[in-house]
């Protein structure tokens, strides 16, 4: 009897068991007045099991909101450790101030941009490319040597991957035209514009021409007169000379080029510089004449037009410092301030104006020189590198040194480290269209050969006008 009660109450144990390891039990339930173990609660995080999400940087966080998506991701250490070559005409004194500009750039990206310059640019460049070694990004002077290579099919289409208004909104109109080419399918953007030199100037010796009661022309008209009545308070008013050795003449043609903007639509000055309006044409003979009313007046011109032709283009100005100034005015880029006599200040001894306009239909246009930056290598460090140049942040540091002009919209007028470039970034600013240098954007054969003579000649005396721009004509290759 005992056995059996002690078996039934082993039994009831066993199946007591075997009931609440079937519910899930087996652990010791809580007691009543010990609470259950705590919970998290919603504000608590769990552990971390993933990394933080990096923030971008101001710079990327810009360049994204511009649509410029390689550069931001180059501001945010994407492309860190790569290398973009770099080739151009940049040497000496002018390849300092490139790479100091760029170095913030490449220490805030770790991109590391190897621009190697040369003096022979124009000739081993064509040989690199020829041999299929052509770096990364390439420096053009010269639109016309870029055009070549744009329609060869070498050039990448920076219409690709930069947007088209970012592009509006940082460059005047007229800066994207002159770098808009015809490549092997039709037109491409063949680069963007970095720097610049402007030449639409009319230097003077400022306390002097103050002193004299003279007055700033505002058109070609009052610009004549300010000429008769310099020559008839017994001087000459232009300090002019076109002497540069194997270049002798390219003065000269600054010359045409400028009145031709002033006397003639933007689409007959490109139609002119692609050899579609010939020299022999009236708009470029009517700006030759316009020309020789102050040149060839011996009158206005300090030495004479005898003198123009012998005398060094540096050395043209220098009387205008002389006291009294023997010539008063002087149409030249502004790098010529590098000519200028030791010990002037600008100024004060020294200032300039804006070449006046011709025919008001024609606005206020404006004649550049200056650095297209194209690209030959695809890949999204290059493509990092051209968008920044886009911007004027990459120029920024080359203002304040001096030496420089931004073609970039968001260029600030107080990076500028010398007044003078100032005041002519802000007549670029405002200028109606900008054009480049018409003698660079035709083929060497004219732009740095019989334009250059035949205005030399002309000139010199040695044969007339109508000649001249035959001779110019016919050095033009057969397309």
């Amino acid at each position: 009897m005992k056995t059996s009660k002690w078996l039934l109450v082993l039994t009831l144990m066993v199946a007591l068991a075997l009931t609440l390891a079937a519910c899930g039990g087996g652990g010791e339930e809580p007691s009543p007045t010990q609470p259950p173990p705590e919970q998290p609660t919603a504000t608590e995080a769990p552990a971390a099991t993933e990394a933080p999400v990096q923030e971008s940087s101001p710079e990327a966080q810009a360049a994204r909101e511009k649509g410029l998506t390689f550069l931001a991701d180059a501001y945010d250490g994407k492309y860190k450790g790569t290398v973009v070559t770099m080739t151009g005409p940049f040497t000496d004194e002018d390849a300092v101030k490139f790479n100091d500009s760029i170095k913030e750039f490449e220490e805030k990206t770790g991109i590391d941009i190897q621009y190697e310059g040369s003096k022979q640019f124009e000739a081993s460049i064509s040989v690199r490319v020829d041999a299929g070694d052509a770096p990364d990004i390439v420096d053009f002077p010269q639109p016309g040597l870029l055009g070549n290579f744009v329609k060869a099919g070498k050039v990448v289409d920076l219409n690709t991957f930069m947007p088209e208004d970012w592009l509006k909104q940082n460059y005047k109109q007229s800066w994207l035209d002159m770098a808009t080419m015809e490549g092997p399918d039709g037109p491409v953007m063949a680069g963007v514009w970095q720097r610049f030199n402007g030449k639409s100037l009319v230097w003077y010796p400022k306390a002097k021409f103050d002193e004299a009661g003279y007055q700033i022309p505002q058109t070609w008209d009052e610009l004549m007169a300010l000429t008769q009545q310099i020559a008839d308070d017994g001087d000459t008013a232009w300090c002019i000379g076109i002497e540069s050795g194997a270049a002798t003449g390219w003065p000269a043609t600054d010359w045409i080029e400028d009145i031709m903007l002033r006397t003639t639509s933007l689409e007959n000055y490109d139609k002119w510089t692609r050899g579609e309006l010939k020299f022999e044409s009236p708009e470029v003979k009517h700006a030759a004449e316009l020309m020789a009313q102050i040149w060839f007046n011996d009158d206005y011109v300090y030495g004479g037009r005898a003198s123009i032709v012998s005398t060094f283009f540096g050395d043209a100005p220098t009387p205008m410092f002389d006291n009294p100034p023997k010539c008063w005015l002087h149409r030249q880029g502004n790098f010529i301030t590098s000519f200028f006599p030791e010990g002037v200040e600008a100024g004060k001894d020294y200032d300039f104006f804006y070449f006046p306009p011709i025919d008001e239909q024609y606005g206020k246009p404006f004649l550049v020189a200056g650095d297209i930056m194209a690209m030959f290598n695809d890949r999204p460090e290059v493509r990092a590198v051209m968008e920044y140049f886009s911007t004027g942040e990459s120029v920024k540091g080359w203002l304040a040194a001096g030496g420089a002009l931004s073609p970039h919209n968001d260029a600030s007028l107080d990076w500028y480290g010398d007044d003078i470039e100032r005041g002519i970034a802000k007549l670029v600013q405002d200028a109606d269209a900008v054009r480049f240098d018409g003698s660079d954007l035709m083929p060497g054969a004219v732009g740095a050969g019989s334009f250059w003579k035949g205005m030399t000649d002309w000139i010199a005396g040695t044969i007339d006008l109508d000649t001249a721009l035959k001779e110019i004509d016919a050095a033009w290759p057969q397309q």
